[in-house]
């Protein structure tokens, strides 16, 4: 069997699990041997999955510190977000170039690009620099077609039912 070079994976849509189908990967990567860096963007670092993957070996970055929906932020804060966002990204294209790392995870990376946190065309200068060999996989809502055509693997994760349309918040756990 021959080699592939790594490939550009996307979980998008409305539906529940594209974080958790990211990790789930994450983990097989991990397992497999190779050196995995998972990255949140406008997440606020208490989902429950993070502790146990930096634990196995999984290097983890937030790339907002706020805590807040980006609804939720003042302009002061919006404005940080996006110099986290962006300064995060431009360290995530750095370690791609450098080799350190042989698959990376942008959780919430196509919401970051959608709602302005970061620019678009450092999201396609990662996917078009990127080493043949890196893995690299993104997480979001609503791509464009243009970020659908650029991927390798596309998966639409829909919603038919969830229970917050019950007014059920989110539970530890399961949700976060």
């Amino acid at each position: 069997m021959s080699s592939c070079t790594g490939m550009t994976h996307l979980y998008y849509g409305d539906g529940k699990g594209k974080t958790t189908a990211a990790v789930g990967l994450a983990l097989r990567c991990l397992g497999a041997g190779k050196k995995v860096l998972f990255v949140q963007f406008l997440k606020n670092g208490v989902s429950c999955e993070l502790a146990p993957m930096q634990k196995l070996g999984i290097t983890l970055w937030q790339a907002d510190d706020t805590g807040k929906f980006t609804f939720q932020m003042n302009e002061t804060e919006r404005l940080r977000c996006c110099e986290n966002c962006t300064n995060c990204m431009k360290n995530v294209m750095e370690s791609a170039l450098s080799g350190e790392y042989e698959a990376i995870f942008l959780d919430e990376v196509v919401d970051a690009v959608r709602l302005g946190m970061i620019k678009e065309e450092l999201l396609f200068t990662l996917l078009k620099d990127k080493p043949a060999g890196l893995e690299l996989v993104l997480t979001g809502h609503q791509p464009d077609t243009k970020l659908i055509e650029a991927c390798d693997y596309v998966s639409d994760i829909r919603k038919v039912k969830h229970p917050f349309e019950k007014g059920i918040a989110a539970r530890r756990g399961i949700e976060y």
